[in-house]
């Protein structure tokens, strides 16, 4: 994940966010290997919001699918997602609104994790925001 590309995903995820009425969203995109190229926080957007979007686009590049796949999973096994949040030192929220991001020949190139609404508009946020940098979106779903 090239840092233009990284920005250019956050700053698009945040205009979405703004142009659909969300509440203060923050925006995290990580490379493939889980490491944080770019993170943006709306104005007034509240305390924790900065890990949990990291912690959702960690979550989906940990286990190789979108937040909202994740989701389905920690509901029917949650014990073993319990032992993957303690594995991941906390740092793993398997919830929707964490997204892959993949070139058109579907090369895996990151992850994007927005928190601040509910997750389905945050989701909604980051696919808007992929797919207008002409990138693949990856929900899970």
């Amino acid at each position: 994940m090239k840092l233009e590309t990284a920005l250019s995903i956050a700053r698009a995820t945040l205009a979405e966010g703004q142009a659909r009425g969300c509440a203060p969203l923050t925006v995290a995109v990580l490379d493939a290997g889980g490491h944080l190229v770019a993170l943006l926080r709306a104005d007034g957007s509240s305390l924790l919001r900065p890990q949990i979007a990291t912690g959702k686009a960690w979550g989906a590049l940990g286990l190789g699918f979108g937040g909202r796949e994740l989701a389905r999973r920690a509901e029917r096994m949650p014990a073993f997602f319990h032992a993957l949040s303690d594995l991941s030192g906390g740092h793993m929220v398997p919830v929707p609104g964490g997204v892959l991001v993949r070139d058109p020949a579907g090369l895996l190139l990151g992850a994007v994790g927005v928190s601040g609404d509910t997750s389905d508009q945050d989701e909604a946020c980051a696919v808007a925001a992929v797919q207008a940098a002409g990138l693949l979106a990856d929900t899970g779903g």
